[in-house]
């Protein structure tokens, strides 16, 4: 049986380093390091083995993804030659990429209901050609501006109508993503902080066509850290005070998020555990800069201060430094398992167990990491 994993983004950084890497365990070449479903926890849940995953997406992007590889093992991601090693499984994948939309705003006279069409036919064309038993579609592409509620959002009738009016823009592209893989009855995740599948229009979609959804905006830094520290605190009973921190990201993820719109997405979904944790709101903020001559590594420096007994002030800092693709690659792997897992099991709607994955979980308010591990951990054991 096997499962498709469809990528929106798929020849960038992380999609690449998610297709070699996946070869690359099939082949022995690697050890799962970073791959949570690889853990004794979920060995009877009954997740489809890496072998059965095949590689296909959407991207506006020309470049193959063996490029693509050469690049990032240049840049140290990948490590050589383990982009030769696995050329052939890069090719196959790169053969099933489709052009993806540049933006969601339909040419005069069309539609966006034809745009999602479009994509509609990629995707089960993928499916039906090779025989997949069901694909998960995966957003890895570039984070958006957040969205304004808009009436069409509200509910899946007159969204519909909405997106059959001529040169209106009604959805960003994520959500038309979402809306193309969901009405496909195609499993999705938002691993982005776009909008994505994160309106109950489309909540109301997947639940009609009976497919599974998660997100959102996956954590693989120092967001991770901070919903380890913050219940630390919290169960020890030290007002935090104040808690900042400051990233520099480059590649091109810290080239979008140098848009202030783009931005602000990405701090809006960072900026929301440490309320929830906590019980309250702290000091401080989040900055995120754009330093090009870091490539695909990223760095994060946080200082909180805090109060103990008798109100005596104290602080902490750390530093987080970590390559951006090689820590989201195998959590990809992870989320199209267990997705792929549920929807044959027969969940839909948003899947608020796979929240351990995300900064901003759909679903739920629950942000301490080791709880999320917990709930995780028992979900899968019931997918057996």
């Amino acid at each position: 049986m096997k499962i498709g994993v469809w990528l929106v983004g798929a020849r960038g950084s992380v999609a690449t380093t998610v297709v070699a890497g996946a070869a690359a365990l099939r082949a022995g070449l690697a050890a799962p390091v970073g791959c949570v479903t690889a853990g004794t926890d979920f060995a009877r849940a009954g997740l489809p083995p890496l072998d059965a995953l095949v590689f296909g997406g959407h991207d506006i992007s020309s470049t193959p993804l063996p490029k693509r590889a050469e690049e990032l093992t240049r840049a140290g991601v990948i490590p050589s030659p383990l982009a030769d090693l696995v050329r052939h499984e890069l090719e196959t994948a790169d053969a099933e990429i489709r052009p993806g939309i540049t933006d969601a705003v339909p040419r005069e006279g069309q539609t966006q209901a034809a745009l999602a069409q479009a994509l509609i036919d990629d995707i089960t064309d993928f499916r039906d050609r090779l025989g997949l038993a069901r694909v998960v579609v995966i957003h890895v592409a570039s984070t958006e501006p957040p969205v304004a509620p808009a009436p069409a959002h509200r509910n899946l009738e007159t969204l519909t109508e909405a997106l059959e009016t001529p040169g209106a823009a009604v959805l960003p592209p994520s959500s038309l993503y979402a809306y193309a893989a969901l009405s496909a009855g195609c499993a999705y995740i938002d691993f982005t902080p776009s909008t994505g599948a994160w309106l109950p229009a489309l909540d109301e979609l997947a639940n009609a066509r009976a497919v599974p959804y998660a997100g959102r905006d996956a954590k693989t830094g120092e967001t991770l850290v901070k919903t380890a520290l913050a219940p630390m605190f919290a169960a020890r009973a030290l007002a935090v005070r104040s808690w900042s921190g400051t990233n520099l990201l480059g590649g091109g993820d810290g080239a979008t998020l140098a848009d202030p719109a783009a931005g602000e997405s990405k701090k809006i979904s960072k900026e929301r555990a440490l309320p929830a944790i906590l019980g309250h709101a702290v000091e401080g903020q989040t900055h995120i800069d754009h330093v090009a001559h870091l490539g695909d590594w990223k760095t994060a420096w946080d200082h909180i201060t805090f109060e103990g007994f008798l109100g005596v002030r104290m602080s902490m800092q750390f530093t987080w430094q970590g390559c951006d693709s090689a820590l989201a690659a195998p959590l990809v792997l992870d989320l199209a398992r267990l997705i792929a897992r549920a929807h044959e099991r027969g969940r839909a709607g948003a899947v608020e167990e796979l929240g351990f994955f995300f900064k901003d979980p759909l679903a739920t308010d629950e942000h301490r990491v080791q709880v999320q591990y917990d709930l995780l951990r028992a979900w899968a054991g019931n997918l057996a």
